[in-house]
């Protein structure tokens, strides 16, 4: 899809991935949504992106739906969907005061994995009664996994739950979708200098950098960013979870 002139909604656009996919995408010609919880966060994005602010809950039907009818007003129909909203928590199941609280583990859950699905599922809807673009395509649906969905670590229980189900959503609802023209896919981030962990000392951020093959250093949202443009430009990408790690695979702990 040539994203020059279409509107797109980026999830969790305030920060990190979500605005580095919103940079992006607004260099190439799109119309974009900045969708995140965070009022200014939004509005800094949007404006630096000369799109429209969204604020919201992704995980909350209303929240969601007004911030899709927002974009459709001011951008017209919806035609990429790039979700990039998440959170993480680091809990043992059952750690030194006992079980994890399942509060914890209903959060990670909601906002990742329902936040996910809530926006798939309305983006969906809104693109299948788009205009048919160049072979029959009518949007396409990115979304964020992590590696921890396949090598998820001692203490990242809810959260690659979370990335798993992403991962796992992806081939059905892109067989799905096919009828309506839509394709989907999912990017699987490794160690991505994200401004969590830029909070990290610099000798942690080595350490961490050292157990990535090649390059040997965290990965830059840009390239996070570059891989949403790839997937949104090349019509035969679909159905697909692609790993963006330098080859890491994650050790137990």
């Amino acid at each position: 899809m040539d994203i020059k002139d279409k509107s797109v909604i980026v999830t969790g656009g305030g920060s990190g991935l979500g605005a580095a996919t919103a940079l992006r995408l607004a260099k190439a010609g799109a119309r974009v949504g900045v969708f995140d919880r965070n009022p200014e966060a939004a509005r800094a994005i949007a404006e630096a992106t000369g799109g429209l602010a969204l604020v919201g809950d992704v995980a909350d039907e209303a929240s969601a739906t007004q911030a899709l009818e927002k974009a459709r007003d001011h951008h017209g129909p919806l035609r990429a969907l790039v979700n990039c909203a998440g959170i993480g928590t680091a809990k043992r199941v059952v750690g030194r005061d006992g079980p994890m609280p399942l509060a914890d583990f209903e959060r990670v859950i909601r906002v990742n994995l329902i936040g996910t699905f809530n926006m798939i599922r309305l983006a969906g809807a809104a693109m299948s009664t788009a205009e048919p673009l160049e072979d029959g395509e009518r949007g396409v649906i990115v979304s964020t996994a992590s590696v921890a969905a396949f090598e998820g670590q001692i203490g990242q229980a809810a959260y690659a739950a979370s990335k798993g189900g992403i991962a796992a959503l992806t081939l059905p609802i892109a067989r799905e979708f096919a009828g309506f023209g839509v394709r989907v896919a999912t990017i699987a981030p490794g160690l991505f200098l994200t401004p969590l962990l830029a909070e990290l000392p610099e000798e942690a951020q080595q350490n961490l950098a050292a157990a990535i093959p090649f390059p040997k250093r965290l990965g830059h949202a840009d390239e996070f960013a570059a891989l949403v443009a790839h997937i949104l430009d090349n019509r035969y990408l679909n159905g697909e979870i692609i790993r963006l790690d330098g080859a890491l695979r994650m050790a137990p702990r």
